[in-house]
């Protein structure tokens, strides 16, 4: 049953990547009014008469959104009845199933009805969220075995910190990436780092959209690099958090350099894909950590308690 668990959860992961691909694909080749203003249905119709690329996309989007909701559904209900007493089990199945259907309502209001940029930047977001809720669980099955230190990790007071504010600046760069592409600003500056090469100062509001998301990733480049400096130096005997933060900073610098190539390279479609890709995988590591983070006040709580039943003074919480 448990390798059963571990493997339908694995499948129901990948397919949680490819609803977020599939969405970047979407935007980047514009088929979001691939089916009309019509949803569940493609113009009004069950089978299409007239097929094209768009309605292809978006159609096949649709179609591998559904079934992964299908999966997340499964998959939430097995791991509740199964490991349901690991104490993140329930939280993260109601949050991966909940923002999977507000994703899917968002993308279904943008066809029916239309929406401004703004808002369809956060569906991207929204994806995120669930997918980092099933990578999580996904990964809670795998916990069970207790095969790395995950169960027996206490934080300081600035790893804690930077976890929990990297992950929430790392959202709001997600976010101004995807009003980049929604707002077709991914060229406004043709030039890299500086967004000409006769001025630097943006001037107006494409270019502004585009400006102020490099920095933001460069500033995210520059506070993961600081992490895993502290984690490489602190935290070498915690394996989880050692590769967590070296991995966090492979994945953001594949970040930078695919995001740079979008521009060299004229919007080539497959670096794009692959630039979601990073930040997907750099989401869910980065919600790993938060969990662990999470984990560690509980350890702490509990070594308190142990602590002052045998008036000892752990040697975890000196630190």
């Amino acid at each position: 049953m448990q390798r059963s668990l571990k493997w339908f959860a694995s499948v129901t992961t990948l397919a949680m990547l490819f609803v977020l691909i599939g969405g970047a694909l979407v935007t980047k080749t514009e088929s979001g009014m691939g089916c009309g203003r019509s949803w569940p249905l493609c113009h009004g119709q069950l089978i299409p008469s007239q097929i094209t690329p768009e309605l292809v996309i978006e159609l096949s989007h649709r179609l591998v959104s559904g079934l992964a909701g299908m999966m997340v559904l499964i998959l939430s209900v097995w791991a509740w009845r199964a490991i349901g007493h690991i104490r993140e089990t329930k939280f993260l199945a109601i949050v991966s199933f909940v923002f999977l259907v507000l994703q899917g309502l968002i993308g279904a209001a943008a066809v029916v009805w239309g929406q401004s940029d703004f808002v369809l930047a956060l569906h991207f977001g929204i994806s995120l969220i669930s997918f980092a809720a099933v990578f999580l669980l996904t990964l809670l099955i795998f916990e069970v075995d207790k095969k790395f230190d995950a169960h027996s990790l206490v934080l300081d007071r600035k790893m804690k910190f930077h976890i929990y504010g990297i992950i929430i600046y790392c959202y709001v760069v997600v976010y101004t990436g995807a009003l980049v592409r929604h707002m077709e600003a991914s060229l406004a500056c043709p030039s890299w780092p500086i967004c000409s090469k006769t001025r630097i100062i943006p001037v107006q509001l494409h270019e502004w959209v585009q400006m102020g998301h490099r920095l933001a990733a460069a500033i995210m480049i520059i506070w993961i690099s600081i992490a895993t400096i502290r984690a490489v130096k602190y935290y070498k005997h915690q394996r989880v958090v050692y590769w967590g933060w070296i991995i966090s900073l492979v994945l953001v610098l594949l970040q930078m350099i695919t995001g740079t190539l979008i521009v060299l390279t004229q919007l080539d479609l497959y670096i794009a894909l692959a630039h979601a890709f990073f930040i997907s995988c750099l989401f869910g590591v980065l919600s790993y950590l938060v969990m662990l983070a999470v984990r560690s006040n509980y350890n702490k709580q509990k070594a308190q308690e142990v602590s002052r039943s045998t008036n000892t003074v752990p040697s975890m919480l000196l630190k």
